[in-house]
């Protein structure tokens, strides 16, 4: 019996496996690169993205059904930052910050590991850099901007609701039992005393001191010219014009000027959290349920 045609049918079905697994690998790289890491993956890489979205948390907490997705925590950005500085691969780190702002100990965390990172680390900045963002941009190398973020806010906030009155109305005492004079400090269901106030304030004016302290420091900018922002945020053109924002640009130009302090093309991996399956399907079946009420919503 001939087997040269059974042979050459296999031969061909072996020649398109390979074309296909070829064409596979291809695809993914390409996806990648248009992508930015996002989608697809590459052995090929030099430059992290780590990125840091929406409020800055230690943690997720218990999420509202009603609520859109999260981004990563800060014990998770920190740990992604570390993994990038671990790996033999990348020479740079681009941390992209788009958030209000959120904790300051897990902003400083961020920061600390953005200023540990062994190699150039450049902050950028899309919609939003404020608060806790900027404290965490100033652990990098340089900060960039568009023309239309909004960047600062270097200030502290607290607050406390003052229900006294409303306890009142609805017959409500409040007594309590403490060891400590200001063990009790801030209750709402009392009217604050000024001691209490001041008490307060003080730790407000303590955490604010620490901003300026970090941002004067990592910036190298003087601590007059930061309190002179008075809090405020500016769009990038004014923020550079302030020294808060070294360049302005897309990722494009970050990635640029990237490739020359490494003196190679940028060629980007983004570092993301390393979940469970059981959690990556809980978070995908969010996003699903999210964009479907928004869709219908508009609708």
């Amino acid at each position: 019996m001939d087997d040269t045609p059974r042979s050459a049918g296999r031969a061909a079905l072996l020649g398109l496996v390979v074309a296909a697994v070829t064409t596979l690998l291809a695809g993914r790289r390409l996806v990648a690169r248009l992508t930015r890491g996002r989608l697809g993956d590459t052995t090929e890489y030099n430059t992290a993205k780590v990125s840091v979205s929406g409020p800055i948390t230690r943690d997720r907490g218990r999420p509202s059904p009603l609520s859109g997705p999260t981004g990563a925590t800060a014990d998770e950005v920190v740990e992604q930052i570390e993994a990038a500085d671990e790996d033999e691969n990348v020479e740079a780190l681009l941390v992209e910050l788009n958030t209000p702002g959120g904790e300051v100990v897990p902003s400083d965390d961020i920061r600390r590991a953005a200023a540990a990172f062994d190699g150039p680390t450049v902050g950028y900045t899309t919609d939003l850099c404020a608060s806790g963002g900027y404290w965490i941009a100033s652990g990098c190398d340089e900060l960039w901007a568009r023309n239309g973020s909004l960047v600062g806010s270097i200030g502290v906030i607290g607050s406390r609701p003052n229900a006294a009155g409303l306890a009142d109305k609805l017959g409500i005492s409040y007594e309590q039992f403490t060891a400590g004079e200001y063990k009790d400090a801030g209750v709402p269901l009392r009217e604050i005393e000024e001691e209490e106030r001041e008490y307060l304030q003080s730790l407000i004016d303590g955490y604010y001191e620490q901003f300026v302290e970090t941002v004067s420091e990592g910036r190298e900018m003087d601590s007059e010219t930061i309190r002179d922002t008075e809090a405020r945020v500016y769009l990038g053109p004014d923020a550079v014009e302030l020294g808060l924002v070294d360049e302005l640009g897309t990722q494009d130009d970050v990635e640029e000027a990237l490739g020359e302090r490494i003196d190679a093309d940028v060629e980007l991996r983004e570092f993301t959290p390393e979940r469970g399956l059981a959690e990556r399907l809980g978070i995908g079946a969010e996003r699903v349920a999210y964009a479907a009420g928004n869709g219908a919503a508009s609708v």
